[in-house]
């Protein structure tokens, strides 16, 4: 993302306007222009999850993220950067809900999985004992995150589009109230509003969010 404010929601614009007439090209822009927020929050979520980081390299979850991302480009044209913004964070938290559901609870596969202990040189070619501490992902953490990126479904609308931008996207909240045509005054008060809502929500059961 450019360093100089609004530089990437100015392109982001410029490519929906050459889609909009017709140039293909300019839809794998837009899908660019989302690439490294996307790359930079699948790293964020799979932190917490070493156990994962295993099956799912950050960039199979990145590519799976940017495929539903293509998909919906293909089938709406944004009528402006705001409505690329929305459109792209919620193909975004989808798939992070999808992957998290696909660990989580009895069925999960998290719930049957079981690390083997590494041997050192020499040793037996037969499977190590299973580490107690490392056989299941955490239900608890990946329950945060399904409930969290739920949770953010269901704040008012002008809350989540801050949240969405601030959070999903990395904009400055000087780069949010430019998409959103409001100053940066009302950016924060939404921000802070977003997140008293989601802390309500879920109880006070908040990943960490910086």
């Amino acid at each position: 993302m450019s360093s100089e404010p609004g530089q990437h929601t100015i392109l982001i614009e410029q490519y929906i306007a050459r889609l909009a007439k017709g140039d293909d090209s300019a839809r794998e822009l837009l899908l660019q222009a989302a690439c490294d927020r996307l790359m930079h929050i699948t790293r964020k979520i799979l932190r917490d999850f070493p156990d994962v980081q295993r099956w799912e390299q950050t960039a199979d979850v990145f590519q799976n993220a940017s495929l539903r991302l293509y998909r919906a480009l293909a089938d709406v044209i944004p009528n402006d950067a705001r409505h690329f913004y929305r459109l792209a964070a919620m193909q975004i938290r989808r798939e992070l809900i999808d992957l998290a559901r696909h660990y989580n609870g009895p069925q999960g596969m998290g719930a049957h999985h079981h690390s083997l202990a590494p041997r050192n040189a020499g040793e037996s070619s037969a499977p190590a004992a299973a580490d107690p501490g490392g056989q299941s992902l955490d239900p608890r953490k990946i329950s945060d995150w399904v409930d969290f990126h739920e949770a953010i479904n269901k704040l008012p609308e002008a809350e989540r589009e801050v949240f969405d931008l601030l959070w999903y996207h990395g904009l400055s909240q000087q780069e949010a109230g430019e998409v959103l045509r409001v100053d940066e005054r009302t950016i924060r008060r939404r921000w802070r509003e977003a997140r008293l809502f989601l802390h309500d929500l879920l109880a006070g059961e908040m990943p960490e969010l910086e």
